[in-house]
């Protein structure tokens, strides 16, 4: 087919494309012509002028051709591109569409079937509810002794662990999976907050009144069957809590299944619980319908057999029949239903601690959509190698991030076949300090230590502690915490630490000097549904001993962060970092340090993500600081939650008292200044007393963007907002295409308000905001602008600005189409702030 200069794509998928000219005549490409552009193009999709014309010079057999007609070529050539690409994506949205309303099906034939027995249930209970005045009274207290029976778990005998009696039980445990992951065994609900779609985790329940915990997810992966069961039986390579499983014995079986005999250990989540251990039966086999199916359950009755005795600081806890139901999906991938259930024993736990180790959503947060989240990571990485977010190392990112995990976990629970060794409390038992006087056991490495420890570092001391918040979202604390590390790090410890612990004064901690130069957080990789991250925090200008004498330095931190969407129900907030050097080596020793916050009450709806804080303010009046937009009594409920804190430092074994000393002393610094943080941003802290007025200066978030929306229509003589009466000024605001920014009328401007768009423009918080000022965003030449037409805006009220280009908070270069900037006016007709909007912004 033909195609006209300048007329888009048209072209057919042969290689003699054609192209017109000016004048109307059609002039075809030859084959080689075709294939010499072809070639062009793979090297450069897109080039410029010069570049076009100097391809013509370059080979002859194009010299024939207009570098008009060259250009149209390449257009309509990356124009077919696109179009094949597209055809792609959607062929794989069908697949997926697909396969999840064949999902969605089966979930409502499940349904069905459980509303069926619920009906029978509840007419039998009529029956008998109407029957009952016919008893006679002589029997009615063994009737009530016997229906109490009922509910009691009975006596089995000891179960055979021969080969046969192995097999029984396996079979036992696979009926008994597929019933739960296909039938009415439990009574699944719907877990909070999830949804299935084509690009969601997939479909995911909680239990609801059986014995102990439990879960179930179904959802779509684009791996084989084999690869997926591969991938889930290795336990410890996605389930953080998991530090080992070790297979005791195997066996085949006749119809061609496996049975292994498993010890698996679980880390405790937090420093006032004991871990948790498993003996476990798990069955592999491949059902008739070509399902490959993996079952387990505990073995804590059986004889005849291999057993495990207890283990020291381990509490032997049971699991129920789980596993994994694995189904080959039509075009490629698989479908899986996953089930967890277990009982933690929550009897051995403090009694504040118990609601942890009953909630079925912190179960399916953490175990069940974590087996769903790694499969799909690596199903990404496997079609797309090059894709951004881990790069072009996922699999030695995704290492490091469970070395960084493994290591706080072992500082948490320490261990004593580890190494660790309890020091005597100082009388005060809120911090507990732990020694391991042979690190490289702990870390997997030889001594003496390269990149950055000292060779006459040869102990490790861990101090750590948990408590109580109250009232406070653990996603928003942890991203203060993240954000504000000047707010509780001590600059000398964090130089201390990063070059380990050599011959310095062991008056430590030093008081602050003031030499926090301030952190700069650098992406590094991030999950695809961004619920983890990792990355590089930048120390600028910290004291480092060298020689006797304090350099000045940058230090580097890796660091892994998650759990922060406020949305997510019942999810563990962590954040976890460690020193590291320049070379940043695999091997290198890694003391991971950090934070875990872990909800004890995650049925609590989780606040809103609108909600906007002036943080400053609110350290700095304690409890009567601002209220928080979108707060409510409704919402303000007395949310519980346990932080535990762990800090490792290396040290030489002759230091270890003054080491201690330290530690106790900056641990305790970290719990006060976390206490003074969690209270300032507790939305009990925020207007809870009714007769408290807001600081000056900080308006609710409703009434700011009522001044910012008449202001703008005040000095431009048109609605910022559109069909303001279908919904609040602050939801349309918010979530305004462009980007819309406040910042101050102090002698430095900072940022103080900004909708979705901005907090996505400059890729921070709500929280983070107040710390970038106006000036940080601008290049020289939107500095020098904004200077010189500042005073206009003043003035007249308003300014134009053109497009131009400006920085996020991360350093990354943002380009805008243009800039509109207004002065808002508050109820007194006085300027309250400056408002900013950039329209068509973009990442360059």
């Amino acid at each position: 087919m033909a195609v006209t200069a300048g007329s888009g794509c048209k072209e057919g998928g042969s290689k003699s494309s054609s192209i017109a000219m000016d004048n109307g005549k059609y002039v075809r490409y030859t084959p080689e012509q075709v294939e010499a552009l072809e070639r062009l193009y793979h090297d450069c999709p897109k080039p410029s002028s010069m570049r076009r014309q100097q391809l013509i010079r370059e080979c002859p057999i194009l010299s024939n051709i207009e570098p008009k007609q060259i250009k149209v070529w390449f257009q309509n050539r990356r124009c077919r591109e696109k179009q094949r690409k597209e055809a792609s994506r959607l062929q794989a949205v069908n697949r997926k569409l697909s396969a999840m309303n064949k999902l969605l099906m089966e979930e409502n034939d499940r349904l069905q079937k459980q509303v069926s027995q619920l009906v029978y249930e509840n007419t039998y209970f009529r029956q008998q509810t109407q029957n009952a005045p016919l008893a006679t009274t002589d029997t009615s207290c063994e009737s009530v002794v016997t229906s109490g029976q009922h509910h009691l778990t009975p006596q089995h005998p000891p179960r055979d662990a021969s080969p046969a009696g192995l097999l029984s039980i396996a079979e036992e445990t696979l009926a008994e999976f597929l019933s739960k992951a296909t039938g009415t065994a439990v009574e699944w609900v719907q877990m909070p907050g999830m949804k299935p779609g084509p690009d969601s985790i997939g479909i995911v329940a909680i239990s609801h009144g059986c014995t102990g915990v439990a879960a179930r997810a179904c959802g779509l992966v684009g791996l084989e069957p084999t690869r997926v069961a591969e991938i889930l039986k290795d336990r410890p390579s996605w389930f953080r809590d998991c530090r080992a499983v070790d297979v005791i014995n195997m066996l085949s079986t006749g119809n061609g299944g496996t049975i292994e005999l498993l010890y698996m250990q679980l880390y405790a989540p937090t420093t006032l619980a004991p871990a948790r251990d498993f003996w476990l039966l798990r069955y592999t086999s491949v059902l008739e319908d070509g399902s490959l199916v993996v079952c387990e359950r505990s073995l804590n009755n059986t004889q005849n057999g291999p057993s495990m005795p207890p283990v020291q600081n381990f509490v032997r806890a049971e699991m129920l029949s789980s596993g994994y139901l694995i189904r080959p999906c039509e075009g490629g991938g698989s479908i899986i239903h996953v089930v967890d259930h277990i009982d933690l024993e929550p009897w051995s736990v403090p009694e504040v601690l118990r609601p942890l180790y009953k909630s079925s959503t912190l179960l399916a947060q953490k175990t069940t959509t974590a087996a769903l989240r790694h499969l799909r990571q690596i199903s990404q990485e496997v079609s797309q190698p090059n894709a951004t977010g881990w790069g072009r190392r996922p699999a030695a990112l995704r290492a490091l991030s469970q070395k960084l995990s493994k290591g706080f976990n072992e500082a948490v629970n320490g261990f004593t076949d580890e190494g660790w060794t309890m020091l005597e409390s100082d009388g005060i038992d809120d911090v507990t300090l732990l020694v391991n006087s042979s690190p490289s056991k702990m870390m997997g490495m030889n001594l003496p230590y390269a990149n950055g420890f000292p060779s006459a570092s040869n102990s490790v001391l861990c101090a750590k502690a948990s408590m109580l918040l109250q009232n406070v979202p653990p996603a928003i604390l942890l991203r203060f915490l993240r954000e504000h590390r000047s707010e509780w790090a001590d600059s000398n410890i964090d130089a201390y630490s990063a070059a380990a612990i050599k011959a310095v004064p062991c008056s430590l901690p030093v008081p602050r000097a003031g030499s926090f130069g301030g952190q700069v957080i650098l992406p590094l990789a991030y999950t695809i549904e961004h619920e983890e991250f990792m990355e590089v925090i930048k120390l600028e200008n910290m004291g480092h001993y060298q020689d006797d004498m304090i350099m000045p330095v940058d230090i580097f931190l890796l660091q892994l962060c998650s759990g922060v969407d406020e949305n997510a129900v019942g999810t563990c907030a962590e954040l976890i970092f460690a020193p590291i050097d320049a070379s940043f080596s695999d091997d290198a020793p890694i003391l991971p340090s950090g934070f875990r916050i872990i909800p004890l009450d995650s049925g609590v709806d989780a606040p809103s993500p609108n909600r906007t804080l002036d943080l400053a303010s609110a350290l700095e009046v304690g409890h009567t600081g601002n209220r928080t937009s979108g707060d409510n009594a409704g919402n303000s409920g007395n949310r519980k939650s346990v932080m535990t804190i762990a800090f490792q430092f290396a040290f030489e074994m002759h230091l270890q008292e003054s080491v201690a000393a330290m530690a106790r002393q900056y641990v305790r610094s970290i719990i006060a200044s976390v206490q003074r943080v969690a209270l300032a941003l507790s939305p009990s802290g925020f207007g809870s007393n009714v007769g408290l007025r807001p600081p000056p200066g900080t308006p609710e978030a409703q009434t700011l963007a009522r001044w910012i929306c008449q202001s703008y229509r005040c000095y431009l003589g048109v609605e910022l907002l559109k069909n303001e009466g279908s919904e609040s000024i602050l939801k349309s605001l918010w979530h305004h295409s462009d980007a819309v920014l406040c910042c101050s009328l102090k002698a430095l401007p900072v940022f103080t308000f900004a909708n979705q768009a901005g907090l996505d423009m400059l890729e921070t918080t709500l929280v983070a905001l107040q710390d970038i000022t106006l000036e940080k965003i601008f290049d020289d030449n939107g500095r020098k602008t904004l200077c010189s037409e500042f005073p206009q805006i003043m003035q007249q009220g308003f300014m134009c600005l053109q497009g131009g280009i400006c920085m996020s908070s991360m350093g990354r270069p943002i380009s805008y189409e243009r800039a509109v900037a207004w002065k808002v006016l508050n109820e007194e007709e006085s300027a309250h702030c400056i408002c900013f909007m950039f329209i068509n912004w973009s990442f360059v």
